[in-house]
């Protein structure tokens, strides 16, 4: 009976670290398909033909398969377990990376398509399964994936360039690159599968409904702030190296300049959940990052000189930085469980990347009227302060 409790708790540790290696493993693979492309987006246009705003439009698509997906993945999981879902979602996102480095307009498109649905799975599974497993450690938790989503998301930014031209891979090359990890994390999940444990029932049906979720004040205010956070994000990985090269850096230097600007977000990426976790109120919180975030995007306007560059991109990366994990820890903290984190989570990020998916190509379209950067970087100080709003009012202390 003894050797039989030692053999269970055994296994159970087991669980727990391979489940907290496969949660970090899909953080992994939640942004490289993404800010890989960013970089990338002249050699693309280049030898497949595409306008900036249909560029823009390439970087949008998976916000709105986002936005589509999110609703529908608690409803996925509760049905086949959070573990099928997770892996389903790897399997789309691995698929998409491989049809998407096809260099024709359909292929890249479609495969956009499968990688952003694998990647919505992720972005809505996540902060509900670290909710329901980890509740006391959620903070922690979220701090774990988010600052390994921010890791390999800027070494996918920084690395692009490099393996396109150095190593002579071609953007469709430098592209299909990042699915080794995902390759790795679906073995992983795969073998996650095996364990018959009843903690790894999926998300069961929500306490609160889809219909009352829609309603919640809350529940918006939380969707309009991850919808503009992601806004800037997205739009920043799709056209910073570009705007940089306009102030006269070179492609390759503005793509490490996009590199750094994410790892300077990952200590704000790390600790600002923990902190967040630690008070009832988070609106000072939303409040810093937001004035970083305008007087960043404020200094990509009027700053001509290196130095100034140097340090309006370092803002723009700790509010990013800051602000994505803000917003995860919102789901976590405006809610009372698992159930209504998974509902809220769905609602937010649906909603929200609607907002996200229009930034890339808004920006784009907005460079093609005028050809300068000027009312673009005006749009993102004016979004950068609906976004401060937002978040204010998503860090008062109440529960959807």
């Amino acid at each position: 009976m003894e050797l039989q409790h030692e053999s269970n708790a055994r296994t159970k540790s087991f669980y727990i670290v391979f489940l907290i290696t496969g949660i970090v493993l899909v953080a992994f693979n939640l942004r490289p398909a993404i800010t890989s492309v960013g970089p990338l987006v002249g050699m693309i246009q280049d030898d497949v033909g595409l306008a900036h705003w249909s560029a823009g439009l390439l970087m949008s698509f998976p916000l709105l398969v986002f936005a589509a997906m999110s609703p529908i993945v608690p409803k996925i999981a509760n049905r086949i377990t959070n573990e099928r879902t997770l892996l389903v979602g790897l399997i789309s996102l691995l698929i998409g990376i491989g049809i998407r480095s096809i260099p024709i307009t359909f292929f890249l498109f479609t495969g956009t398509l499968f990688i952003g649905a694998g990647i919505a799975i992720g972005n809505v599974l996540l902060p509900a399964v670290v909710k329901d497993k980890f509740p006391e450690k959620f903070g922690l938790m979220t701090s774990v994936y988010s600052t390994s989503m921010g890791l390999v998301a800027s070494l996918a930014s920084g690395l692009s360039v490099p393996l396109a031209t150095d190593l002579n891979l071609g953007w469709q090359g430098a592209l299909l690159v990042w699915g080794t990890p995902v390759i790795i994390a679906i073995l992983l999940w795969s073998y996650l599968l095996k364990f018959n444990q009843e903690s790894h029932a999926g998300i069961k049906k929500p306490a609160v409904s889809s219909a009352e979720m829609w309603r919640s004040p809350l529940a918006w205010q939380i969707a309009i702030f991850m919808g503009f956070q992601s806004f800037l994000f997205y739009v920043t990985v799709s056209w910073l190296p570009e705007i940089l090269q306009s102030h006269g850096l070179s492609m390759s230097t503005a793509g490490w300049m996009l590199s750094i600007s994410q790892l300077v977000g990952l200590p704000a990426s790390f600790f600002i959940p923990v902190i967040a976790g630690r008070f009832r109120s988070q609106v000072w919180i939303a409040f810093i990052l937001g004035l970083l975030s305008i007087i960043g995007y404020a200094g990509l306007l009027f700053g001509s000189s290196y130095p100034i560059l140097i340090i309006s991109i370092i803002f723009i990366g700790l509010a990013l930085g800051g602000n994505f994990p803000l917003a995860l820890s919102y789901i976590g903290l405006r809610s009372k469980s698992a159930h209504r984190a998974a509902e809220l989570s769905g609602m937010t990020q649906s909603t929200g990347y609607i907002l996200a998916a229009i930034g890339p190509m808004l920006i784009g379209y907005l460079f093609d009227l005028t050809h300068l950067w000027t009312i673009p970087l005006v749009a993102l100080t004016m979004i950068s302060t609906i976004m401060t709003v937002f978040g204010m009012l998503s860090g008062q202390n109440r529960y959807v």
